[in-house]
């Protein structure tokens, strides 16, 4: 027996019209302006934008105009139809079985097929790619998943096979409620298998590039800018509206904030503390998102960091010491909330436990704590002296965060704290060898559910940047795969997380952003924030 699922049954709130567009749809009386351009900023060069590599969030965003997979988010963040239009799953939930619109086509004209996706699923899971992403098939639980990547499979043993051109069939082992969630993520959208192998490591190059969403890659020139233009190949793309989409690369926030007010951009993030004084002065384009990211520090537990972070007592007076609430409210002034555990408070079905470790406690009662601890593990203040490196990717806001952590562990530790900073990618290296005492991470969740916070503290997570491993933890989190009520489950790592402190977590994000008012169809109600330009629009000026 199979549950089936259908375009219309998925979007039963809308018009059912053929192919059923998803692109912008203007509201009544406005008027598009001639102008149809989006330009927006990024802090860092992206590492990548091939989907079975790209790792971080903005180079996901760029990934999701290029390219499409199965599914799609709506503007509150719902899965819908994307290159799927129908889909199947089996009575026991491991069998899914997707049926693709036979209007997809890459942008060279060719038809999207069931086999392009069982090629990029291949891809990302084999040991050649070494795709740092990769992990990600291993929670959706593919079968043969882990062999694969291990090597000890073939690529072929993966759990997912083309029928038929239009057929797309996905074998899993464990029961996941939320795995269509994870079909939106750009691991796993198609790529162009005879293009990949023509043009190698070049092929995300422009002019090269062969994608399958709403835009094509057109113009790119490292450290400045990325250009996307409309894709006349893309199946609905008589109602994508923004002609050109363009991100360029500003590394310092402050800067363009001042291109922004000049025209030149027209999103951009708010300098570090600037939301209040910019929502007063631009009411209608200053914007606090809360969303599903968490900004917390990773701490080297590998034997190549510090011998102090080995002590957990140690760990545990660095998390104490620092003031989230003078952070959240002073530093950065954006709507942020305090974090003592990796366990989003927006997530869907997530009640984050109320008592956490130095969660209840007043600010004066965690700063007596760090003291009795540290002097209890015999460093700092009367004890023997310590430096920790912080280390963070170049942003104001990074650095004003760690010379504000810095200071409080000094005056209330007697911790003395240095200061490095690297761009992007070389950030991301140190940081994913464990070249690192202290250093600075954000999570953004890669799916609506706690799980997608609370993996990247196990074992085998490829974003265990810490390198701890606790059984207890990795038992709780399987378990959690096949429980009924998983809420119980999650609670308790997010308990151990807070009391052993392989991490620190500081704060879940708000996004401050300026946005041009003109610029319509964005999901502000999204808590991923994953946005589609397709959907987009600019109006003209009253």
């Amino acid at each position: 027996m199979t549950t089936r699922f259908t375009l219309a049954a998925s979007l039963a709130a809308l018009v059912a019209t053929g192919a059923l567009a998803q692109g912008a749809m203007p509201a009544e009386g406005e008027t598009l302006s001639d102008n149809q351009t989006f330009t927006y900023r990024v802090l860092d060069e992206f590492p990548s934008i091939d989907p079975g590599m790209v790792e971080d969030v903005e180079g996901s965003h760029v990934a999701r105009q290029l390219f499409e997979g199965l599914l799609n988010q709506d503007a509150e963040g719902n899965v819908i139809p994307g290159v799927a239009t129908e889909w199947e799953v089996s009575e026991d939930g491991l069998t899914y079985t997707f049926h693709l619109r036979p209007e997809a086509r890459w942008s060279n004209g060719e038809p999207v097929t069931a086999h392009d996706f069982v090629y990029a699923w291949q891809r990302a899971a084999s040991p050649e790619l070494a795709s740092p992403y990769s992990w990600y098939l291993e929670l959706m639980q593919i079968e043969n998943v882990s062999e694969v990547i291990a090597g000890e499979r073939p690529v072929e043993d993966l759990g997912v096979r083309a029928i038929d051109d239009r057929t797309l069939e996905v074998r899993i082992t464990t029961p996941l409620p939320y795995f269509l969630q994870m079909l939106t993520h750009t691991t796993t959208f198609p790529v162009p298998r005879a293009v990949v192998e023509e043009h190698g490591a070049a092929w995300t190059q422009p002019g090269n590039m062969v994608g399958n969403g709403a835009y094509v890659l057109s113009e790119r020139v490292p450290q400045e800018r990325l250009v996307m233009t409309k894709n006349p190949e893309y199946w609905d793309a008589e109602n994508v509206i923004l002609e050109e989409i363009t991100a360029l690369i500003i590394n310092d926030e402050n800067q363009a904030l001042t291109r922004y007010l000049a025209g030149e951009l027209d999103q951009t993030d708010i300098p570090i503390g600037q939301y209040p004084r910019l929502l007063a002065e631009r009411p209608d384009e200053a914007h606090a998102l809360p969303n599903l990211c968490v900004y917390y520090y990773n701490l080297n537990l590998s034997e190549s960091g510090p011998e102090a972070l080995k002590d957990q007592r140690v760990r545990q007076a660095l998390s104490l010491a620092i003031d989230r609430d003078l952070l959240v409210e002073n530093v950065l002034a954006g709507g942020q909330v305090p974090a003592y555990g990796l366990g989003h408070w927006a997530v869907a079905g997530y009640e984050v436990p109320d008592d956490l470790f130095g969660m209840t406690m007043t600010q004066e009662e965690r700063n007596a704590e760090a003291q009795r601890l540290m002097q209890e593990a015999g460093y700092g203040t009367g004890g023997e002296p310590l430096t920790l490196e912080i280390l963070y990717n170049t942003s104001d806001a990074h650095q004003q965060l760690a010379v504000a952590i810095g200071q409080m562990w000094k005056q209330t530790l007697g911790v003395d704290t240095t200061l490095a900073n690297m761009e992007w990618q070389t950030f991301l290296d140190a940081r994913g060898s464990q070249q690192y005492e202290v250093a600075r991470a954000g999570w953004c969740a890669d799916y609506n559910e706690a799980s997608s916070f609370l993996d990247i503290v196990t074992t085998s997570s490829g974003y265990n940047d810490s390198a701890f491993s606790n059984p207890e933890l990795d038992a709780l989190m399987l378990e959690a795969r096949t429980a009924e009520d998983t809420l119980p489950l999650y609670q308790q790592v997010d308990r151990i997380i807070a009391e052993q402190v392989p991490v620190i977590p500081i704060y879940f994000y708000s996004s401050n952003i300026l946005m041009d008012p003109s610029i319509r169809g964005y999901p502000f109600e999204n808590a991923q924030e994953n946005w589609y330009g397709r959907t987009m629009y600019r109006v003209a000026e009253q």
